[in-house]
């Protein structure tokens, strides 16, 4: 049986193209598993009311937020556990708003541990003060991804209006919101 080089040539292409492809949906389908939580719908960026948490007991200890996505900034940081509240968009009158959180003396408030594969998403580069904005201009949310660690002292320093994710009692995902 005489062989073809040029068959043989096609063959190994083929290999190639289905080894590439394979490959391409297989990584795909490790770094969504990476995440390892699902999809949670997000609230209005700038929504004007505060978030409620149905079966939170406030009265309690202070604990982690139910599974999803908050509107909220970090108020504390205490080794790579975080204490962070639900915030609101306020109208201004002399200029477009602000975020506040909840009323003085109101007990609204989580704490979770940081997981170390957190997703941070910042709005003005990785450096720990901050910088340019890095940030999808159609929804006004960061979009550089930064280290654990650059979240954790940041939001040592200040809090940043922020879309947090909790999955299982841990802070997943921290994506902020750009005020300028």
């Amino acid at each position: 049986m005489r062989v073809d080089l040029k068959d043989v040539n096609n063959f190994k292409r083929f290999l190639l193209a289905g080894g590439v492809a394979t490959t391409v949906v297989l990584s795909s389908g490790v770094a969504a598993n990476a995440a390892g939580y699902p999809n949670y719908p997000a609230p209005k960026t700038f929504g004007t009311t505060l978030q409620a948490d149905p079966g939170h007991d406030f009265t309690k200890h202070i604990s982690p937020r139910h599974n999803g996505v908050l509107r909220g900034w970090v108020t504390y940081v205490s080794g790579t556990t975080v204490e962070y509240e639900p915030i609101k968009w306020k109208k201004g009158t002399q200029t477009e708003g602000w975020f506040v959180g909840p009323p003085k003396n109101d007990a609204m408030a989580y704490s979770s541990r940081v997981a170390k594969d957190v997703v941070f998403l910042s709005a003005s580069g990785c450096k720990v003060s901050g910088g340019e904005p890095t940030l999808a201009r159609s929804t006004g949310l960061g979009a550089k991804r930064c280290s654990r660690t650059v979240l954790l002292k940041r939001y040592a320093r200040s809090g940043q209006p922020s879309l947090i994710t909790v999955y299982r009692g841990e802070i997943v995902k921290v994506q902020e919101i750009f005020t300028p």
